[in-house]
């Protein structure tokens, strides 16, 4: 590896991408999604009043490296594990909360909004999930007022994005269904929000879909195609759905800055910096990866130097509640097909989505689209 941080541990190998014209490649996006799925239900079982937000998110990260240690083990060379680190976001905090090690501060009580937001990959095929839970929710005891509203409205939210992601229509057709969906449930979509494409090895490409359209925020409008992979990312707020970031140091969850380099200056830096790109090149980590206590130290440089991306930890203002639901979907050429996501919590709400439209799209079902059979082909021929 060189110090200046100019290769990236991709081998061309690794960087082609059949496609989901390839069913293998089918198979490894849906092994992954299973594996984050089953990662998200643990984290959610251990969301329990007391337990620390840090000891949550290290079982998730520990139930994905377990998982894919038990797949494609005759295959020593393929790659697989965690796509994006376990994040446990609570009540006002958005996303990208990841505790250090070390750090026990947080503790959840009963009533909290927590959401879990992780990802796996196999060979470099991305299954990525979020969900919200409720500490201490159940059947007996659902969940209530702004805090069912709001989960309502995200996991409406997206339900109707995976039927709107389909090909042949446009990204700009989300934001005003987003929209009309948080009015009716009295919440704001949550501003920056972004769904991504995925490839291998990559999970948020170029093509995106905007959650809320305003005047800092805007993207170029494209056309969904078949054979694509996305992430459906939706959040919303009790609040104004603006967001900032109170304190720079809780950034934890980090991207190498692929295009960037710098001839660093610090042995700790460099050597984190060649540990990064060994063992993420390109798929995002968290600083509990590096037991090394210099880790932070190279960080510091790195960042200055932009030779990785932090993910920021948002804020909604202090008081107010976000939800938080992201799906994996396949845009196959019969149907969409959903390959993860976890359901909310038990939740009763007074308020009622009423737009007919969206209603209507609601109640469309996705998935492969039936063959008519031969014989009703031949019915519904006109008479000669």
């Amino acid at each position: 590896m060189s110090d200046s941080g100019s290769d990236v541990d991709i081998s061309d190998e690794e960087l082609e991408d059949p496609g989901l014209q390839d069913q293998d490649v089918v198979t490894k996006y849906k092994e992954a999604a299973k594996i984050a799925n089953g990662a998200v239900e643990a984290v959610i079982k251990a969301c329990v009043t007391d337990a620390t937000v840090l000891s949550i998110c290290k079982q998730g990260d520990d139930f994905i490296t377990a998982a894919v240690a038990g797949i494609y083990r005759k295959d020593k060379k393929m790659k697989k594990g965690i796509a994006f680190p376990t994040c446990v976001s609570v009540n006002h905090c958005v996303c990208a909360k990841s505790p250090p090690a070390g750090d026990d501060a947080e503790v959840l009580k009963k009533g909290d909004l927590v959401k879990i937001d992780l990802g796996c990959h196999v060979d470099g095929y991305i299954g990525s999930v979020a969900g919200s839970w409720v500490v201490g929710a159940s059947g007996e005891e659902p969940a209530t007022g702004q805090t069912a509203d709001v989960i309502a409205a995200a996991y409406s939210g997206a339900e109707a994005m995976i039927r709107l992601v389909k090909p042949g229509a446009k990204n700009t057709d989300v934001p005003p269904i987003l929209e009309k969906i948080a009015d009716a449930y009295g919440c704001s979509v949550v501003e920056g929000v972004l769904s991504h494409q995925m490839k291998r090895f990559l999970i948020d490409d170029e093509k995106c879909i905007l959650a809320k359209v305003d005047v800092e925020n805007k993207v170029e409008e494209y056309t969904f195609e078949a054979n694509e992979v996305y992430h459906i990312d939706v959040a919303m707020s009790t609040g104004d759905g603006k967001t900032r970031e109170l304190d720079e140091k809780q950034r934890t969850v980090f991207k190498r800055a692929v295009d960037e380099s710098y001839n660093l200056k610090m042995k700790a830096s460099r050597m984190l910096l060649n540990v990064i790109q060994e063992e993420y090149p390109s798929l995002p980590f968290t600083l509990r990866d590096f037991e090394d206590s210099r880790a932070k130290l190279g960080m510091t440089e790195l960042i200055k130097h932009e030779m990785v991306h932090p993910y920021p930890v948002l804020y909604e203002k202090e008081g107010e509640l976000v939800a938080h639901v992201k799906y994996t979907i396949l845009l196959m050429p019969n149907g969409t097909v959903k390959i993860s996501g976890v359901g909310s919590p038990p939740l009763v709400t007074e308020k009622v989505l009423e737009d007919e439209e969206i209603n209507a799209l609601l109640a469309t079902s996705i998935g492969k689209k039936k063959k008519k059979s031969k014989k009703k082909k031949a019915e519904a021929q006109p008479a000669a």
